[in-house]
């Protein structure tokens, strides 16, 4: 786990960032339910979910608090590799997104996107995939493009940024 601590200028509220690999990590849990509620998403076995998360030793997240604790919002993401009989190719892949209602519009969702596309640059990671159904506008502005030969298991768009 490791922490990163700023100030956000639009608010002087402070907040800190901490990246995770393990799911079993409270915080997370409570941000992720409360994530799936929103969504109108039912699980009857979180425990399995957030088992799934850490057997899949890929999995990273970002998550953002108050310094007092509350939950701003979460990335979870992981690099991917895409492979085919001549080309191989390691994609970064958002995998989860959210942020608080009462946080949103105030530059916490930019400011976690960027630091997941930059773990993905630090490990030499230089494309980006995602998929939604309800932000198009916002990855678009953060220069993520309509990937239209690309299909999603879930049937939501594909979005693809390639990171400098």
């Amino acid at each position: 786990m490791i922490k990163l601590f700023d100030v956000n200028e639009r608010e002087d509220l402070s907040h800190c960032d901490t990246m995770l690999s393990d799911f079993s990590d409270a915080v997370f849990q409570r941000a992720f339910r409360q994530y799936f509620s929103e969504l109108g998403i039912h699980i009857r076995d979180w425990d399995g979910i957030f088992s799934e998360m850490n057997e899949d030793n890929n999995n990273l997240a970002f998550i953002r608090t108050t310094q007092d604790g509350k939950i701003i919002g979460f990335i979870q993401f992981r690099p991917t590799k895409f492979t085919s009989w001549f080309f191989e190719e390691t994609c970064g892949f958002i995998r989860e997104f959210w942020i608080a209602p009462e946080f949103r519009r105030q530059n916490h969702g930019t400011a976690l996107l960027r630091l997941a596309e930059n773990y993905f640059l630090e490990n030499k990671i230089y494309t980006c995939i995602l998929t939604s159904d309800t932000a198009a506008d916002f990855y678009e502005k953060h220069g993520y493009q309509k990937a239209p030969g690309c299909k999603a298991k879930n049937q939501d768009p594909v979005f693809l940024k390639h990171l400098t």
